[in-house]
């Protein structure tokens, strides 16, 4: 397995955006972010994805802030 296709906990990916691991479970559930299951029905993600919503190549949410709080919308 390449070094990007590496899978991450979401304690991991929650560690890389600065949010609480819940957070990143709620990205996944809305369909944010993609997961895989392990047989014990764990969540996974892919390295290579989690690196390119970080650089900026894809959008997460545009609600949330880097500390995992919701900032205001203008609605």
């Amino acid at each position: 397995m390449e070094t990007g296709d590496r899978l991450l906990t979401p304690g991991e990916v929650a560690a890389l955006f600065r949010v609480d691991p819940k957070t990143v479970t709620r990205w996944a559930a809305a369909g944010r972010i993609s997961s895989i299951r392990t047989p014990g029905g764990h969540r996974r993600f892919r390295e290579s994805e989690v690196r390119a919503l970080l650089e900026g190549d894809e959008s997460l949410d545009d609600t949330t802030t880097g500390n995992g709080r919701a900032h205001p919308t203008n609605e």
